[in-house]
């Protein structure tokens, strides 16, 4: 297919993105739909928004990312939903906080559709080029960066700058004992631009991460797998209506043209001791144990060399075999990351079950990047040294779609911010010109918190367990807590939030329902039977009923006429509402302690630490806490309260100083 594009030859904007991954894409969005002429470059427009590993999204805490980032405004929840060939929620078994949303995707339908919505948005120019240096000047003894240098020679102005560079700053592909530039397979590394950012003072540091061999589907005998099917009903991403080919009231073809409306299933095999001996005879030539890669990898997402050296006593690993699309036939093989000789990748591949006649698209392979740790960046994610500079996505350390992706959103919004209200610099918190979750809004707070006050060495991924206060920051509620804040920006359109308000009306009528209403003990007990409860002997409000163990609203509705027509009112039908009301009253005190926590941890947000402060005359701090203010520049009491090594001993000393 052929594309056509016109280039807007202005050479001036409001800001500059560099990279059209996952982060530069949503950074884009942001800040053209909020008003700023946005230009976007990068070195392919056919490869917009790449699925460069897995063609998945979400996942464990990373499904509650992308609905917070659709909750914000962005798209990656618009994107994925229209793309999907498969939905799953993830730990349904356990409470609501640990509910994961997770899809499979259509790889290049994926990029398209990112491609197609962006170029609606009138703001946004885009253009094929790569950046080789950032334009610095110095004024009044700040250094700021007013715009870049492309290898065309293109000099292009703007008023802000951000970089998402991904994996290709100064990338190598490991495959054995080959090597070779690049920052994806078959495309170039951005070269220059760490040399670039280092004279201006940026420290940086190499990381890894890799990728399994792709396969061909017709080549597997899935008879010899698990299958693993998609919810029934399934759900979606985006809290907009008609976003999913699987709902019902939607103009989008179903299964893209092919499926018919059917979820495409995903297969489970298993590594054996056969296929573990075969990958061991490929240790001496593996760049990952020969020392060739110096960068650290991802402990959460190990290469299957990793995992049997680590896991030595394990005699199996499970691979997850996922398809790429609707129409194609090549197949994912999650779980199998290598940098292995590719002969032994083959040889070890055809040992799995259902593998043996497989046939080979591409074979795994590892890469090393530059990234720059993130204690040099303000948590609007402006960096510290130059002002007008931002950094979002795995240039920060991280790993995976969903936390580049959130970091764009937030980086776009806090340049528009900055490019038509003043600088953000100085770590000035949710005012006119800044934007900052907290830590008790949103995973995306948590995650930039995480990079900004701790920094991280080795690649960041999201989990839940790294949010203190995840039962409040659940994937359910993310419209009702941040659809709200982006409204006021903006960003967040007025049918989004019409449906928002909607939403938290009809919760209230549910929860009114259910405080306010009684059953008799013979009522009470029907249900109770069903939900296999223990029986009361008295007439029982319905709030009570909830509480008890194994009831729901699914019991509920079979049973009480009343919430049934409630909730089938045109009156009283948000999508979510029932299922808010249920956690808001069965979790109640767990919810207000979180609350009561949270209230406590923003009480030291308040309390701001002056820029250029010297910590070093402070006599009552311990040695490494003063080491660690001085790297970290922490800007509240409540960052530096959370800085690994500083003890409350420290926070202590340092917030009685403060106050005198």
């Amino acid at each position: 297919m052929t594309f056509f594009f016109i280039f807007n030859l202005r050479q001036e904007y409001d800001i500059i993105i560099v990279g059209a991954g996952h982060a530069g894409c949503e950074a884009a969005a942001a800040a053209a739909t909020m008003g700023s002429k946005v230009l976007l470059i990068t070195m392919d427009l056919t490869r917009m928004a790449q699925m460069s590993c897995n063609p998945a999204m979400g996942g464990i805490a990373k499904g509650q990312i992308v609905r917070e980032i659709d909750a914000l405004g962005g798209l990656s929840g618009i994107v994925t939903d229209n793309t999907m060939i498969q939905f799953r929620m993830l730990n349904r078994s356990k409470g609501p906080a640990m509910w994961s949303p997770r899809s499979q995707n259509d790889r290049t339908l994926f990029s398209w559709t990112w491609r197609t919505m962006l170029e609606k948005i009138p703001n946004l120019d885009m253009r094929q080029d790569m950046v080789k240096e950032i334009i610095v000047v110095e004024k009044g003894g700040r250094l700021k960066a007013t715009g870049v240098i492309t290898m065309l020679g293109n000099e292009i102005h703007s008023k802000a700058v951000i970089l998402t560079n991904g994996t290709f700053l100064n990338g190598i592909i490991h495959i054995g004992e080959k090597n070779f530039t690049g920052g994806r397979i078959g495309e170039k590394p951005a070269e220059g631009l760490t040399e670039n950012l280092r004279q201006y003072g940026f420290t940086n540091d190499r990381f890894k991460t890799g990728t399994p061999p792709r396969v061909d589907g017709r080549s597997l005998d899935y008879l010899k797998m698990e299958e693993q099917k998609g919810d029934d009903p399934p759900s979606k991403f985006s809290f907009i209506p008609g976003t999913s080919p699987f709902e019902k009231n939607t103009s989008l073809p179903k299964g893209g043209g092919v499926g018919g409306g059917v979820q495409k299933s995903c297969w489970i095999a298993y590594t054996n001791s056969e296929v573990h001996d075969l990958l061991r005879t490929g240790f001496d030539k593996s760049p990952m144990f020969s020392g060739r890669i110096k960068g650290t990898g991802p402990r959460y997402c190990p290469s299957i060399e990793d995992k049997i050296d680590r896991f030595a006593g394990k005699n199996r690993h499970q691979l997850f075999i996922e398809p790429e699309g609707w129409d194609t036939v090549e197949v994912y093989v999650n779980g199998f990351s290598t940098s292995l000789p590719e002969d032994v990748q083959e040889k070890a591949l055809r040992k799995i079950a259902g593998f043996e006649n497989v046939k080979m698209f591409r074979p795994g392979y590892a890469i090393e990047y530059d990234y720059f740790p993130p204690h040099q960046l303000h948590h609007t994610l402006e960096t510290k040294l130059v002002e007008n500079l931002w950094f979002a996505g795995q240039i920060n350390g991280t790993t995976g779609y969903e936390e580049a992706a959130c970091q764009g959103l937030m980086a776009g919004i806090n340049a528009h911010l900055s490019a038509r209200g003043g600088s953000t610099s100085g770590g000035k918190t949710n005012n006119k010109d800044s934007f900052i979750l907290g830590r008790d809004e949103a995973y995306i707070g948590v995650l930039i918190d995480d990079l900004v006050t701790k920094g991280t060495e080795e690649p960041y991924r999201m989990f839940t367990s790294r949010a203190e206060f995840r039962l409040s920051l659940r994937q359910d509620n993310a419209d009702v807590r941040l659809t709200p804040k982006s409204h006021a920006l903006g960003l967040a359109g007025d049918d989004r939030m019409k449906q928002v308000e909607k939403k938290i009306r009809d919760t209230d009528k549910i929860l009114e329902y259910f405080r306010s209403e009684s059953v008799s003990p013979s009522e009470a007990n029907k249900i109770l039977e069903d939900a296999g409860s223990e029986p009361v002997t008295r007439k029982i409000k319905l709030v009570n009923i909830l509480a008890r163990p194994n009831v729901n609203n699914s019991i509920l509705k079979k049973h009480l006429p009343g919430l049934q027509q409630l909730t089938e009112d045109d009156n009283c039908s948000s999508d979510g509402a029932l299922f808010q009301a249920e956690i808001l009253l069965k979790y109640d005190g767990y919810l207000a302690r979180e609350k009561e926590m949270a209230d406590k941890m923003n009480r030291l947000e308040y309390v701001k630490i002056p820029a250029g402060f010297d910590f070093v005359k402070i006599k009552g701090l311990s040695n490494e806490a003063r080491q660690k203010f001085a790297k970290f520049k922490p800007e509240t009491l409540g960052h530096a309260s959370r800085i690994s090594g500083v003890s409350p001993a420290d926070v202590s000393v340092l917030m009685v100083y403060l106050g005198r």
